[in-house]
């Protein structure tokens, strides 16, 4: 008998103990097979502006492009897909004086039967969760994230240094937006999480692990990342995405 994946997503934002508007957004669309994470920046509200375009615009370019993609060009077409819509959303912030500056990072992932194709820019990030461990999928796209990856510093460096927050990509960007990309073969019992860094500042990739091995469900998961992160301090928005993976007779 054949078997089809199957999958369970749940997505939570909050506004986070410090903070007086929330910039974050997500998408969980099962009916396109799309999953993202996108966290506003630029100041005053341009930010929640660059998030909700990503969340709400991004999906309605990329729909009527995915029929004439084919599994092996897909990967490509969703990062020239990422790119259009990054120079759409900066000469839209060049016609309102308020909006410049702005922009977003984006965590994506669009699931095609058993394949998930990740595409990312930022520091939102995405992290595989098998066989009881869990995998960071993702660099952060900043100039603390860049001297990680040269080894100029330490992840533990990489945390608290001064340029952590300073993005060297993301939607929006000056230039052409180039996203990394990665296509996954997924597995009955693992999981995906997406999540902004209001949940990663406030937590350890230890202690995610761990709620993400004891909460039996993908909303009992998010749910309880996102009380940790504000019970932490909550100093950003927090934003968490679940999606896991089973197999049913199809």
């Amino acid at each position: 008998m054949k078997t089809r994946i199957v999958l369970a997503a749940f997505g939570l934002t909050d506004i986070g103990r410090c903070r007086k508007e929330n910039q974050d957004a997500f998408v969980a669309d099962p009916a396109l097979g799309l999953y993202l994470v996108s966290d506003g920046m630029g100041g005053l509200n341009s930010g929640a502006v660059a998030s909700k375009a990503v969340a709400e615009l991004f999906p309605k370019l990329l729909a009527p492009k995915l029929p004439k993609s084919s599994r092996k060009a897909l990967l490509e077409d969703l990062k020239d897909a990422v790119a259009s819509f990054s120079e759409m959303l900066r000469e839209k912030a060049k016609e309102e004086p308020r909006l410049r500056g702005m922009g977003a990072t984006l965590v994506m992932a669009l699931v095609r039967g058993s394949d998930a194709y990740l595409l990312h820019l930022g520091d939102s990030r995405a992290y595989l969760f098998a066989k009881g461990a869990l995998k960071r999928l993702t660099r952060d796209h900043t100039v603390a994230g860049v001297l990680e990856a040269l080894g100029k510093i330490s992840e533990a460096e990489a945390r608290s240094h001064p340029a952590r927050h300073a993005l060297s990509r993301y939607v929006g960007m000056n230039g052409k937006a180039v996203a990394d990309a990665l296509r996954l073969k997924l597995k009955a019992g693992e999981r995906l999480l997406f999540c902004t860094d209001g949940l990663t500042n406030m937590l350890t990739d230890e202690a995610i692990g761990a709620v993400l091995s004891e909460e039996k469900t993908v909303e009992g998961a998010c749910r309880k990342l996102v009380a940790k992160a504000n019970e932490a301090g909550g100093g950003d928005n927090i934003t968490a995405l679940v999606m896991e993976f089973s197999r049913n007779p199809g």
